[in-house]
């Protein structure tokens, strides 16, 4: 299999840090040409010049006239990324409405509005989670909007055909998300890497190496790949 992406054009969304900046790198690698977009303008240019130059963009997933704006000065694209997302979490009687619409726009409207604005000539990847398929307490919202993504994705291949789309659930990632717990994030990492069936931890390594799947495997598409060492089982 040829992970080659050399002249595709690509858009990524969110690709400031983590998961999405990992994604960046390993496409610029493989030969894409990149356009970085999100809400921080900081850490799209540090990425962009990780990969030695990129065009940055900003855009609103909850304003469809930020979609549609940054839709005409992008133009056509090979491939669209978003691994845009928005945490709602906490008991269902403390949720707030903004924070839930924040969520849903992030992973279930954005998404639509962003199949609607753009041309693409090859597909479309989004990013659920793990918690979409094993639900936890005080994370309705997420687990809600991730499963939502997961049909989502299914009824566009349809509609988008020949256009391809595809979802990435990740697990537990060690993609930055976890330092701020200083010293207990190595005892939580262990933690999960001796429940999952797979015994380790996702990297951001092992997303990108996914999301290059996605892009480059011609008959893959409405499909969740699932790059969660088994997470959804443990």
């Amino acid at each position: 299999m040829r992970l080659d992406l050399t002249g595709s054009r690509i858009l990524v969304i969110g690709g400031g840090s983590g998961i999405a900046r990992a994604i960046a790198l390993s496409a610029h690698q493989a030969g894409a040409t990149l356009i970085l977009a999100g809400r921080d303008k900081a850490k799209l240019d540090e990425t962009a010049e990780l990969v030695g130059g990129a065009e940055t963009a900003t855009v609103d997933l909850g304003d469809e006239a930020s979609i549609s704006a940054l839709a005409e000065t992008v133009g056509p694209v090979d491939h669209l990324i978003s691994t845009a997302g928005a945490a709602a979490n906490g008991p269902v009687r403390e949720l707030s409405a903004y924070a839930i619409q924040k969520s849903f726009n992030a992973k279930v409207i954005g998404p639509i509005l962003l199949a609607k604005h753009f041309t693409v000539r090859g597909s479309f990847l989004f990013f659920s989670g793990v918690v979409g398929w094993r639900p936890a307490p005080e994370l309705v919202v997420m687990a809600t909007t991730n499963g939502a993504l997961g049909h989502l994705i299914e009824a566009l291949s349809v509609e988008l055909a020949p256009v391809r789309v595809n979802a990435i659930s990740p697990g537990i990632i060690d993609s930055g998300l976890w330092d701020g717990m200083g010293d207990e994030k190595t005892a939580f990492l262990d933690g999960v890497a001796a429940k999952v069936p797979a015994r380790r931890f996702g990297t951001t390594e092992d997303v990108a190496e996914a999301a290059l799947f996605a892009l480059t495997n011609r008959f893959t598409t409405g499909t969740v790949l699932h790059v969660d060492g088994g997470g959804r089982w443990a």
